[in-house]
């Protein structure tokens, strides 16, 4: 559930600071951010900005050195272990660059990897599993394997495992950033169905203004801090 002016999530004042050896280096610096339900954000920044540290902050799985973090209602920042575990199965999709595959399972068998953490059965399983891949219009591609896909089709698996559990938020981190243009924008397309026609709320982490553009809002994150605008 959303509160009630419909913020979905909601990050504050979170800081995060990681030491190497006596150094610390602080990445996120009192951060400030919400986001509305059935909202599409690019959050772009240079390499470093920690745009994915904020996303694994948010998608909880990592946390903050410092305040609070509020996804679907619940402070996730309050969480641990197994119920934090738990949380994450019910309410959060992932998508990633390198799409994470496993090359001895199937299509099917892929995207069926994050029900293995619910209690559904076998026939359900299947049942989710043949509408997430219809949903990324692969059905007919379901017994292959990640070396008989093309990059663009293993994404687009990798966007059905991602859905699976039909997640209250999908987290991409950088989703095209291994794709040529023509595969890419076959992604781009299909997160802008799953926001528009599904009403999936979406981050999406990006160094692509191109991939940026699709989305309903942009957020630039350098020094620890959040802008409308490229910091100078």
């Amino acid at each position: 559930m959303s509160d009630a002016n419909g913020t979905l999530v909601r990050v504050e004042k979170v800081s995060k600071t990681f030491k190497r050896g006596a150094e610390e280096i602080h990445v996120l610096d009192g951060l400030d951010l919400s986001l509305q339900k059935g909202e599409f954000l690019a959050l772009m920044g240079p390499s470093g900005s920690g745009k994915s540290t904020l996303l694994n902050i948010i998608g909880g799985l990592d946390s903050p050195t410092a305040g609070a973090v509020s996804v679907d209602g619940e402070r996730i920042d309050r969480l641990s272990g197994r119920k934090l575990a738990a949380w994450r199965a019910r309410h959060i999709g992932l998508v990633f660059q390198f799409y994470n595959l496993l090359p001895v399972l199937s299509a099917e068998r892929n995207v069926e990897l994050p029900l293995l953490l619910t209690r559904l059965s076998g026939g359900q399983r299947k049942k989710h599993v043949a509408t997430a891949l219809a949903v990324v219009g692969l059905s007919h591609r379901e017994k292959h394997y990640p070396r008989e896909l093309s990059g663009g089709e293993q994404q687009r698996v990798g966007i059905a495992r991602g859905i699976v559990t039909d997640p209250t938020l999908l987290l991409c981190d950088e989703p095209t950033g291994d794709l040529d243009r023509k595969s890419g924008d076959e992604v781009l397309d299909l997160l802008g169905a799953l926001n528009r026609e599904h009403g999936k709320t979406i981050i999406m982490v990006t160094h692509d203004p191109h991939a940026a553009a699709r989305a309903s809002r942009k957020l630039y994150l350098d020094k620890g801090r959040l802008s409308q605008e490229p910091i100078a």
